[in-house]
């Protein structure tokens, strides 16, 4: 009975040495770091490769250094021209310091996602609906930039922010194309005006030529003519001018 209970203690002790090793061995890959703290406090970070740990003394938090890509949910903005818009965004973020990443916020995925909805409600809401529709590389510059700053202090990189779409009340939809309507054809119109202006500034120039040699009117006149009776179909009745048959009529005595 000896025996067999000193096996028995045996195996105990064995056994509760591997749960012992195993609580003891952690393995973080190459993009995670282990935050370890000793009875409740901060030692240090660890990590890639085999980690050793104190069991029930020490505790290792896994955290993962790979770029996150957060989906911001769509949010009722008011542009600064009041207009109402429903904007959806989305936020390439990660981990650049392990150690404020787990102490400084309980959970920061959840707390950059909160700030992110109000810094795009915030940084939109200065700006007008047409430069939501037409610049929205410099905004997507500008929630990073004004994101980035808030969560520096939690070890978390905004690398960059996105705005995926923009969507508009039917009755702006129309606003917008009877808009972009009256601009087509105001830039039709004065693309005309233009083309008069340079038309009549060419005929004046060409006036001011054929004014210094008037054969040279008569021979316009004749090449006009010609390009007129072109067309077989067509009878024309046209002036002759006096000025042509001068050089044939006698001269008074």
């Amino acid at each position: 009975m000896l025996f067999d209970t000193g096996w028995l203690a045996t195996g105990v002790a064995l056994l509760f040495a591997v749960i012992i090793l195993l609580n003891a061995v952690r393995i973080f890959r190459e993009y995670e770091r282990g935050v370890v703290f000793t009875l409740g406090r901060f030692k240090q970070v660890k990590g890639p490769g085999l980690v050793l740990i104190i069991p029930l003394i020490q505790q290792a938090v896994r955290v993962d250094l790979r770029t996150v890509v957060l989906e911001v949910p769509t949010q009722d903005v008011i542009s600064r021209d009041n207009v109402s818009v429903k904007v959806s965004a989305v936020v390439y973020l990660r981990v650049v310091d392990p150690q404020k990443a787990i102490i400084q916020v309980v959970d920061f995925l959840n707390a950059t996602s909160q700030l992110a909805q109000t810094m795009l409600r915030s940084v939109l809401g200065k700006h007008q609906l047409d430069d939501m529709l037409a610049e929205r590389e410099r905004l997507n510059a500008d929630i990073q930039q004004a994101l980035d700053a808030q969560t520096d202090s939690w070890g978390i990189k905004v690398a960059n922010v996105e705005i995926k779409q923009v969507d508009l009340t039917e009755s702006m939809v129309r606003a917008i194309a009877r808009q972009a309507e009256a601009e087509r054809e105001r830039r039709a119109k004065v693309i005309h005006a233009e083309g008069e202006l340079q038309a009549a500034e060419k005929l004046f120039q060409a006036a001011k030529i054929l004014a210094q040699e008037p054969q040279a009117i008569q021979l316009r006149y004749l090449e006009t003519l010609t390009v007129i009776g072109a067309d077989k179909n067509t009878t024309i009745i046209f002036p002759l001018p006096m000025d042509m048959l001068t050089p044939f009529l006698p001269k008074a005595p």
